[in-house]
This record gives C-alpha cells, structure tokens and sequence, in this order.
C-alpha cells in the first residue's frame, strides 16, 4: 500500500522557511511555500540599483556546517550551489578616540591587541573563551535545536543553566573577565546581532564568540541572497513548489486544527499542516483572527517585550575604500547609555553606534568596477517604545549618519555618493508585517527564552507550527536555521507513518 506524503504549507521564504521546507521535502513531505513578497529571503532581500546590489538584511554568516547540513541531507554538496567566502577579520571594531581593535581568528593576534590595553585582561579574556566554549556545548549544540514544548524539558536543564549563570547578562559576565572597556564592549556586541541588549540579554548568548571562533565568519559570493537562490534551487531539486507574490490571508481551521490556508484572492488550498515563518504576532492576530486560539495568543505577546528595530542606509560611491573591512562596529562614545535608552526610552538618541557593511571588500563584483557598496545600519527604538514620524525623521537620520561617516571613517562621501536608499521600522511592519517594526520578533531575555518563546509546535491547534527568529531558540541565521531543526523533527515524528 503506498503511503500518501503529507502536504505540509510553509508561509514565509526567509531563512527559516526555507530550511524547514528543505528538511520537510528531504524527508518525504509535499512541501509548498508561500511568499508574499516578489522575491524569496524574508529579512535576506535583496535591490540592485545602478549597477550595485544590496543585501537587505542579514550579511554575517557563521557556522556553516548549519547550512551545509541541509545539502547534506538529499547526498548534495553546498559549493555546487553557491561559494562562501572567508571574511578576516570577522569584524574591525573602532571608537571616535581613533582606537581600532581586529576581531581575528588568531590567538596570538587577539592576544598581542587585549595586551597592548590590559595585560591582565590576556589570561581574562581566555577564561572568558573556555566560558563561551561551555555556552556553546549546552546551549547551541545540545539545545539549539532542542523543541521546548513543556516546562519540564525546561527544569531538567535548569541546573546546568544556573551552573553557567544565565540569570546573567552577557555584559555582566564578559565584565568579570576583562576590565578594559573598549574589550568588554568587543565581547559583548554580539547579542545586539540578535536583538538582544549585552545589560539584559542571557549570558547563554555569550556562545555566539566560541560559535564564529570555531566555524568563522562568511560571506557568499553574490551576496546573502546568492545563498537564499541557493537554498531555492535546493529545494525545487528537492521537488518542493514555492510561490512568489503570493501573501496568505488566512490559516483556515476546524475544531483546534489547521485545514490549509487562504490565499489573498481568497482561493482556499488544503493541507495536512502548515508551518508559518512569518512573524509570530502577524500569524496569530491576523492569519489566525477566525480562531479564538489567535486572539487569545495575540494578546498574550502584545505584552512581552520586543526587539529594537533597525534603520538602514544603503549606499553606493563611484570610489573603492580598501582601507574598509567587510565588517566594521563603529562604537559611539556612550555604550550602556545609549543602548538603554533604544531599547526603553520614548524617542530617538541624539548620538548612535552603526554596523558598516562593506560587501565590496571580499566581493568586487558587489559594485561596478572601480566602485564599493556599502550598508550602514543603527539600532533604533521599535514603534512600541518610541512614537517616531519617521516619514520625517528618516531623510534626517539617513543624513546625520551619512554626515558622520564622512567624518569619521569615509572622507569624500558626499562627493562620491552615487545612490543611496533607506529603510525605517515603518518598513519592517509594512514589508515584513513585523510588529510594530521589531526587527528580530521577541527580545531575547532568560524570560522570553526556550519554553517561554513561542513554541516550535502550538499547543493547541496541533498540526500548527512555527519557525523563525520568534520562536526557539532565536534570531540570527544559525537560530533560525537551528529552529527549522527543531521543527522538522516534531513535523516528521508526527507524520511519521504508524
């Protein structure tokens, strides 16, 4: 008797989708995905304008064995679909003082740069790097890919995560290492890479350091989104069908299950399950707004706290910038301070900290010849925290940060600038229905972490599933990558045939 492969919809073509729609089709499912926007990415979108192409979203990417897994899984190989190029240093880190630190994968290197602040801080920072090696075995290699669905499976790890003090902020516990500040800010920036403050957010998330120590940091030939088409392709070998500009309205249900899911032009289509990569509160307040179940789940995460939002200015210059790293942290002169005040005050700061991407530097082809790409981008308040006009708020910021750049680190900006655009959180809520423009779904403190984050299975409409940066274990590629792990093994446990 031949067994009927269940039909699974995946609505949302980010990151997350796409590997839970790759482990699905892997696995024997009939998998659709549905994506609202033009082109697939989510977050990982992509412009080309005058001859430069610009990485919408996320642009560091580590552990790479995370990715090559899901090739590996139907016998491919990912250097046949897209290349990955090594980026050193993983970041340059400067300050307005003129000091630059090189965040490098060499021990010696790193060592020469924290001696030349704070010779004690050398043997600090490497029992800060055993610490982080301790994060990353429990909480990315034995739980990052771990479904919490009861307080329980929450319990039994809870001795090891008070061993390692996670009741801690990664600035806290980075603190008691090092005392030299701009190394304390080197080693605590990370979690601001997944919406988490370094004063609030878990000191579990200090294993993003032992993470890029072991696996590097990358960056794909083409861009980001060469490795979301790559990831596409896969999945269509695979046999998957994916469908663009293609928004979902509704997810139909009857008595606490999913029947399938109503498109914008109100076609109904039936599946045995579906898996929403779109963002948690869009997909229960409205995807799910004809069932109590979305209502009631939509008011409990109004209440929780959200992640920053971001502001972006993409722009090209006719000019190249060797002297530029691919990634560069250019540090403001406040830190706690201003970091407070993004996450929880009502307004936006006089002052800002920016990641600088410069593409350019590993991949030429990035811009036209003779000519660099670049993206500056500063946290700011979420549109829950702070009330911004930021239709006119934005042509201002986008001008201050152009204007401080040319001071700073790139002389002759204004006169080389070829194109430029930007986007504001009113564009994360009307492009990616994030909510109130959240740029990383929920923020990432110990409370809204594991069980206390939107499960990877709902518990009450059972063939409802969820994957992404709001569900476990979080924002980031590897966290959504690790979420389409834990969500592929409930999926496949609960369609397995009896």
């Amino acid at each position: 008797m031949t067994q009927t492969k269940p039909k699974a919809a995946v609505i949302g073509a980010g990151f997350g989708g796409l590997a839970l729609a790759v482990r699905l089709q892997s696995s024997g499912f009939d998998v659709t995905v549905f994506e609202g926007r033009e082109k697939p990415g989510g977050r990982a979108y992509v412009w080309n304008d005058e001859g430069f192409t610009f990485d919408a979203g996320p642009t560091v990417i580590t552990d790479p064995d995370c990715l090559k897994e899901l090739f590996a899984l139907s016998g491919r190989k990912i250097e046949d679909y897209v290349e990955l190029l090594p980026v050193d240093p993983f970041y340059r880190l400067v300050w307005e003082d003129g000091d630059v630190f090189d965040y490098v994968n060499d021990q010696e290197k790193l060592d020469a740069q924290i001696a030349a602040r704070n010779p004690a801080d050398v043997e600090g920072y490497r029992r800060f790097h055993a610490y982080s090696e301790e994060l990353y075995q429990k909480g990315y290699v034995e739980l990052g890919a771990v479904p919490f669905l009861d307080f329980g499976a929450m319990l039994a790890n809870a001795p090891a995560l008070m061993k390692l003090q996670a009741w801690r902020s990664v600035y806290d516990k980075v603190a008691g290492f090092v005392k030299d500040e701009h190394v304390r800010q080197a080693l605590s920036f990370h979690s601001l890479l997944v919406g988490g403050s370094p004063f609030a957010t878990s000191s579990i998330y200090a294993l993003i350091h032992a993470l890029e120590r072991r696996g590097g940091v990358w960056f794909p030939r083409g861009g980001t989104h060469a490795l979301i088409r790559a990831l596409v392709k896969l999945f269509e070998d695979l046999g998957g069908t994916i469908h663009l500009s293609a928004p979902i309205q509704k997810i139909a249900t009857r008595a606490s299950r999913v029947t399938g899911v109503i498109r914008a032009d109100g076609q109904f289509e039936a599946f045995d399950t579906v898996a929403s990569n779109a963002d948690v509160m869009h997909t229960y307040r409205h995807l799910l707004a004809d069932d109590p179940r979305g209502q009631k789940v939509g008011k409990a995460l109004e209440a929780k706290r959200w992640s920053p939002s971001l502001f972006v200015v993409y722009f090209g210059l006719k000019t190249t910038h060797p002297e530029i790293r691919h990634h560069t942290i250019c540090f403001g002169n406040r830190y706690r301070e201003l970091i407070g005040e993004i996450y929880d005050k009502d307004g936006l700061a006089d002052d800002f900290s920016l990641y600088l991407h410069h593409p350019t530097a590993s991949d030429p082809a990035m811009a036209p010849e003779g000519c660099s790409s670049f993206y500056a981008l500063s946290p700011v308040p979420n549109l829950k925290t702070a009330n911004i006009d930021w239709s006119v708020e934005g042509p201002r910021y986008r001008d201050k940060i152009l204007a401080y750049l040319e001071k700073h680190y790139i002389p002759g900006l204004t006169a080389d600038l070829v194109t430029s655009r930007f986007i504001t959180p009113d564009d994360f809520v009307t492009d990616l229905n994030a909510w109130k423009g959240a740029a990383f779904s929920l923020e990432p403190i110990l409370t809204q972490s594991a069980f206390f984050r939107t499960h990877n299975r709902d518990d009450v409409i059972p063939n409802l599933y969820f994957v992404g940066a709001g569900t476990h274990p979080g924002a980031g590629i590897p966290g959504v990558v690790g979420s389409a792990k834990a969500t592929a093994g409930l999926m496949i446990d609960d369609y397995r045939p009896a």
